[in-house]
């Protein structure tokens, strides 16, 4: 159903060497795009694309070793997504960090601006980027990854939430800015299956999913899905929006724990 969707336009995904960004990445290939991998380490990297190559698609996939927190890199890989491809029709803020464990008065200035940086100015850099390289002039999509726990309060994360829900504010901020030549969506994932987050759901998935109306977790599949639906057509009339996915856990009555 989503073959060709995306037929020859080229996609950058930050943080896609694993997890919900590589996912992004096989469903943005399956669906016809070329795919620009962004990610920290190269020997990671290097596993996505062969993992990418391993299934047959028409889309080129392309590396490019860079932290999504430095604008400088960001432009770098922007520039080799364009001087390779010619275009740049899609760009997924996917990359995050967590430094921080504990309660917000505990927080140090360090790991805050390195939280902020990452996840909430590095979205702008990217959207900078590929707003002056391509779409101000050509128009694209902009699909951020944030975090249910932007809508939530936490015991544990509290500040990674909260620039997760400033990603939120920001995305319709600059849905109202880069329109109409742009579309700026993001999604709000819940708890997902991936490898980061094992130690909190795997031993522990019986009682997470016991009370939530669908009775399961999330997988980066799941996420790569509504990626793509925002990144094609089908959502053509959508922007500024947050998409929730989380098994329903918003939906329980208040003193229900999921």
């Amino acid at each position: 159903m989503t073959r060709g969707v995306l037929d020859g336009q080229v996609a950058v995904i930050t943080g896609g060497s694993r997890g919900i960004g590589l996912a992004i990445g096989q469903a943005y290939r399956a669906a016809g795009a070329h795919v620009v991998l962004a990610a920290r380490k190269a020997d990671g990297l290097a596993e996505a694309r062969s993992e990418l190559l391993g299934v047959a698609a028409a889309g080129e996939v392309h590396t490019v070793v860079a932290n999504a927190g430095e604008p400088e890199q960001a432009q770098r890989c922007v520039d080799e997504a364009m001087e390779r491809f010619g275009r740049l029709d899609v760009l997924v803020n996917n990359a995050a960090t967590n430094p921080y464990h504990g309660e917000l008065i505990g927080l140090d200035p360090s790991r805050a601006e390195k939280t902020v940086r990452v996840n909430q100015y590095g979205m702008i850099a990217w959207t900078r980027c590929a707003w002056h390289a391509w779409m101000a002039e050509h128009g694209g999509a902009v699909v951020n990854i944030a975090s249910v726990g932007g809508l939530i309060v936490d015991p544990h994360i509290g500040y990674y939430n909260a620039t997760k829900a400033a990603m939120l504010h920001l995305t319709r901020q600059l849905a109202y800015e880069l329109g109409p030549a742009a579309r700026v969506n993001a999604i709000a994932p819940g708890l997902v299956k991936t490898e980061l987050a094992r130690a909190v759901w795997e031993v522990r998935e019986p009682i997470l999913t016991e009370k939530l109306p669908l009775r399961r977790l999330g997988t980066p599949e799941d996420v790569a899905n509504a990626a793509l639906f925002l990144a094609s057509d089908a959502s053509s009339w959508m922007t500024g929006q947050t998409l929730v996915l989380d098994g329903g856990a918003l939906a329980l009555p208040i003193g229900v724990e999921g």
